[in-house]
């Protein structure tokens, strides 16, 4: 049995979530990240696309210069760049990080997870450019979709991208582990996209594809009438019942 390396697995997971009949990602959209070790991570590097990336699509950087700029906001946008670019493992390696490397190195770190996805999903961004977003983000409608995505999703009212928004993003989810006690699986940013949170990138795919599903669900509930949610006290029952806990480790791969 062979272990696949940081390298191959945030390839795979790159080009699945690439593909087009997915709908999650067109063109230069979205972005990945996979930790290699405490001291350095993978992402994507800027402007290549999912669905056709190769190996030498993804840049390694080093944690502790990209957690540094959360200290340096006042920075200008030149200075800014030229961090993420110094941040570099090997500064002759081709391309730069993603201009998201910013969030992808506070999730990764923070939420002590192993990789990130972040993708802009034609169903769930059709939700989130509306007056309903945050009710979506809040309500769970059926019980896979609590098992998956958590029993809610973490909403950032829209905020540029780039360090602004990994800002924005940190604060969010510093308030949601207070008062849920455990890292979120799904983040929802406004007018933007879906990040989700994995050990593995079998589990970063799965509640991808689970918080889509419920996006297509949620948009249909509102096109017949109005949704009918799972209870506080329902969401807590099947979130937290043994042989769920097992089934959610099943689907970490």
């Amino acid at each position: 049995m062979t272990t696949s390396t940081p390298l191959e697995q945030i390839f795979n997971l790159t080009r699945t979530l690439g593909q087009p009949q997915n709908e999650y990602v067109i063109i230069g959209e979205g972005n990945t990240s996979y930790r290699i070790d405490q001291d350095t991570f993978l992402i994507k590097a800027s402007g290549q696309g999912m669905s056709a990336i190769d190996v030498n699509g993804f840049v390694a950087v080093r944690f502790d210069p990209i957690l540094a700029l959360f200290d340096r906001q006042e920075a200008d946008r030149a200075t800014l760049q030229q961090a993420m670019i110094d941040a570099k493992v090997d500064a002759s390696a081709p391309g730069r990080p993603s201009v998201e490397v910013t969030f992808h190195a506070m999730l990764l770190h923070g939420c002590d997870v192993k990789c990130i996805a972040h993708t802009h999903p034609v169903a769930v961004n059709g939700i989130l450019c509306s007056t309903r977003a945050r009710q979506f983000a809040d309500n769970r409608l059926f019980p896979d979709e609590a098992v998956l995505c958590g029993p809610r999703s973490v909403f950032v009212p829209y905020v540029d991208p780039g360090l602004p928004l990994a800002v924005a993003i940190r604060d969010e989810v510093r308030r949601y582990m207070d008062e849920m006690g455990e890292a979120p699986k799904v983040i929802l940013l406004q007018n933007h996209g879906l990040i989700a949170l994995g050990q593995t990138p079998t589990e970063a795919l799965n509640i991808t594809a689970m918080a889509v599903k419920a996006a297509k669900i949620f948009t249909g509930a509102c096109a017949v009438g109005e949704p009918v949610f799972m209870s506080p006290e329902d969401i807590k029952h099947i979130y937290f019942r043994p042989d769920e806990i097992y089934r959610r480790k099943m689907f970490v791969g």
